[in-house]
C-alpha cells in the first residue's frame, strides 16, 4: 500500500493520507462520500429487479437519455425560470422526464411494431443521446451564466456535490425503498412469472411503469456524481455479483445494495487518498473487482468449481469408455 501512496503523490496526488474519521468531518469528503454511497446502495438494490427482469440494457437507455434531459432543464431553468441551472433538483427533474420518455417511448415502439425490444431501446438511447449531445454544444458555446463545468455530467465528478445534493439523493432513495417495499409481493411475483401476476390481479400496465420509475430514479440521480455513462456499472454489476452467493430475492436485493454502498465508499476513500482521480470509474474497477470475486468463490456458482467438475465428468466419461 505504500507504493500506491508514493504513486499517487508522483501523479500529482497527494503525500498526505485522508483517514476514515476525515472521510465524515470535512465537509467535502462527506458529501462526495455519502452521495455515491447512496447513490451505490440504491442503483445496486433496482439494479436486482431490473438484473432478473433480463432489463438490463434498460439502465443504458436511462443514462445515455438522460443527458438531453440534463441540458434542457439547464437551459430552461436559467433562461425562464430564473434559477440555478446546476442545481440538483433541477438538473434530476430534466432527467427524468426525458429518461422516461426514452425508455416508454422504446416501450411503445417495441409493442406497436415488429421490432425488437433491444433495437427499440437502442433506437431511442441513440435519439435522446443526440439530442443531449447536441444541447451540451450549444450550452458550451453560450453565453450562458453557470455553464462552466456542464460537461462533467458526462462522466461525473463527485467534488462537485453539495449538502443539499446529498440530502435530495437520501430522500429520493427512500421514496425508492418505500414505493418497493409497498409493492414488494406484487414486483416478486411480475419478475418471476408475468403471466402469473396477471392471472393474480396484478396488472403489467401498472407495474411495468413502477419498476421503470425506481429504475430512472436510481439512476438519474447519480448524474451530477458519477456521471451518465458509468451509472450501468452501478446498477447491474452489484446485481450480477449477488447472485453469485444466493438464490433468495430478498437477500440478493440486500446483498446488491451492500456491495454497491460499500463499492461506493471504498472507491470513494481510494479516489481522494490517491488525488486527482474521478471517483467514478475508481468504484467501478472495485465493483468489477467484486464481480470477479463473486465469480470465483462462491460454493456453488464458482466458475472454477463447475469447470473442475466438468473436467472430472469428462475423465469419468473417458475412463469408462
Amino acid at each position: 500500500m505504500n507504493t500506491l501512496w508514493i504513486i499517487a503523490a508522483n501523479f500529482g496526488g497527494t503525500s498526505d493520507r485522508v483517514s476514515i474519521w476525515e472521510m465524515f468531518t470535512s465537509y467535502i469528503y462527506r458529501t462526495v462520500t455519502l452521495g455515491t454511497t447512496i447513490i451505490g446502495a440504491c442503483a445496486g438494490a433496482v439494479g436486482v429487479l431490473l438484473y432478473l427482469r433480463k432489463q438490463s440494457l434498460i439502465t443504458d437507455v436511462i443514462g445515455h437519455s438522460a443527458i438531453a434531459g440534463v441540458m434542457g432543464a439547464f437551459a430552461v431553468a436559467t433562461l425562464w425560470l430564473d434559477l440555478d441551472g446546476r442545481s440538483m433538483m433541477v438538473l434530476t427533474t430534466g432527467a427524468l422526464i426525458s429518461s422516461g420518455l426514452a425508455v416508454f417511448l422504446s416501450e411503445w415502439i417495441s409493442r406497436a411494431s415488429k421490432l425488437g425490444q433491444d433495437a427499440a431501446m437502442a433506437i431511442c438511447l441513440a435519439l435522446f443521446y443526440g439530442l443531449g449531445i447536441t444541447g451540451l454544444h450549444l450550452i458550451t458555446h453560450s453565453r450562458l451564466p453557470n455553464r462552466g463545468g456542464i460537461k462533467d455530467y458526462l462522466f461525473g465528478n463527485a467534488t462537485s456535490l453539495s449538502q443539499e445534493d446529498v440530502l435530495i439523493m437520501a430522500v429520493l432513495s427512500l421514496v425508492v425503498a418505500l414505493v418497493i417495499a409497498l409493492l414488494w409481493k406484487e414486483l416478486k411475483v411480475y419478475i418471476f412469472d408475468p403471466l402469473l401476476a396477471t392471472t393474480q390481479g396484478f396488472r403489467g400496465q401498472v407495474l411495468t411503469p413502477v419498476l421503470l420509475f425506481c429504475a430512472t430514479v436510481s439512476i438519474v440521480m447519480g448524474v451530477k456524481a458519477v456521471g451518465l455513462i458509468l451509472m450501468i456499472a452501478f446498477a447491474i454489476m452489484p446485481a450480477a455479483a449477488a447472485r453469485q452467493w444466493t438464490r433468495n430475492l430478498s437477500s440478493m436485493l440486500v446483498l446488491s445494495a451492500l456491495i454497491g454502498g460499500a463499492s461506493a465508499f471504498l472507491g470513494s476513500y481510494l479516489a481522494i487518498n490517491a488525488g486527482r482521480v474521478p471517483t467514478g470509474p475508481v468504484i467501478v474497477m472495485i465493483l468489477f473487482g467484486v464481480f470477479v470475486l463473486s465469480l470465483i468463490f462462491p460454493a456453488e456458482r464458482s466458475v472454477v468449481r463447475r469447470r473442475l467438475s466438468r473436467q472430472r465428468i469428462r475423465k469419468t466419461l473417458g475412463a469408462g469408455v
